[in-house]
């Protein structure tokens, strides 16, 4: 059934390769919206998903970019609840509101109930969890509005010379980068920020030495290809969708960072679209066990 004059403002932006049978997309022209009944994604010649076909109601087929975010209406239990209010209040508040928003996920509920007891912006623990939450979002429920806003708890800490909580910030910043990317002027910003850490010593020689162990990791990242070939030749598919997560990270990362003297921008950002799609499928394959 069409619905029409669908007002965009109260629709969620997702991936396009995390569009799923049962969602209500807003079609090309911005004046309507109709049910999605059937998802399949094309690849390029030379096997990377390229396109991804969304069938809807009497068969029509809308074609779309892997990349590119598509804007559906929010399922029942996100209705009044806006995760990217500017006031937001507590991080805590905005955990829950979260939360809420995805009842049927484990993986959310869990850290959220462990990050409802208090969030401590200093702890590494609750970065990771902050981290874990933004990437759930992001890569398994296609979330990206929710995805960005916790994202942006991580994003506006400084880098205060602690690599191991640095870590999980910069997972932030990365995440940030990507579902900004249609803003350049706010997405350049996530990256400058990235590269906060990359300045941070101040003698010569050992920032040297920094600057090209630097460039070797962005060059020939460690994108877990061994683990994700063993695990998809034993058929384990929740192993592989793990390190399939795992990828992604790095590859976010990478993109952030503005790629390196092997990797494009434009090559990272397929290769993203690719292992959304691959997780996609794998979950897909773990949820009909």
């Amino acid at each position: 059934m069409m619905v029409n004059r669908v007002d965009r403002t109260g629709l969620r932006a997702v991936p396009a390769e995390m569009l799923a049978a049962g969602d209500v997309l807003a079609l090309p022209g911005g004046d309507a919206a109709a049910a999605v009944t059937a998802v399949d994604v094309e690849n390029d010649d030379f096997g990377v998903p390229a396109l991804v076909v969304a069938t809807v109601d009497e068969d029509r087929r809308i074609t779309i970019a892997t990349g590119s975010m598509v804007y559906v209406e929010p399922a029942d239990a996100e209705i009044g609840v806006s995760a990217v209010a500017a006031d937001h209040g507590s991080p805590e508040a905005l955990v829950a509101q979260v939360a809420q928003a995805h009842p049927d996920s484990t993986d959310i509920q869990g850290v959220a109930g462990r990050l409802a007891r208090g969030i401590n912006l200093k702890a590494g623990s609750n970065l990771q969890d902050l981290h874990q939450l933004a990437l759930a979002l992001f890569v398994d429920e296609g979330d990206a509005a929710a995805a960005l806003s916790i994202a942006d708890l991580l994003a506006e800490l400084p880098f205060d010379g602690n690599f191991g909580r640095w870590k999980w910030i910069e997972g932030g910043l990365a995440i940030a980068a990507y579902l900004t990317r249609h803003d350049e002027e706010r997405s350049l910003r996530y990256s400058a920020a990235i590269r906060a850490a990359d300045d941070a010593e101040t003698d010569p020689l050992r920032a040297k030495t920094s600057a090209m162990y630097r460039q070797r990791q962005l060059n020939e990242p460690n994108v877990y290809d061994p683990e994700i070939l063993r695990a998809s030749t034993s058929g384990r598919i929740d192993v592989e969708r793990d390190w399939r997560v795992l990828r992604i990270g790095v590859l976010l990362y990478l993109r952030a960072h503005g790629g390196s003297e092997t990797l494009s921008r434009d090559v990272l950002e397929r290769r993203i679209a690719a292992e959304l799609a691959a997780v996609a499928a794998l979950n897909a394959q773990l949820a009909d066990r």
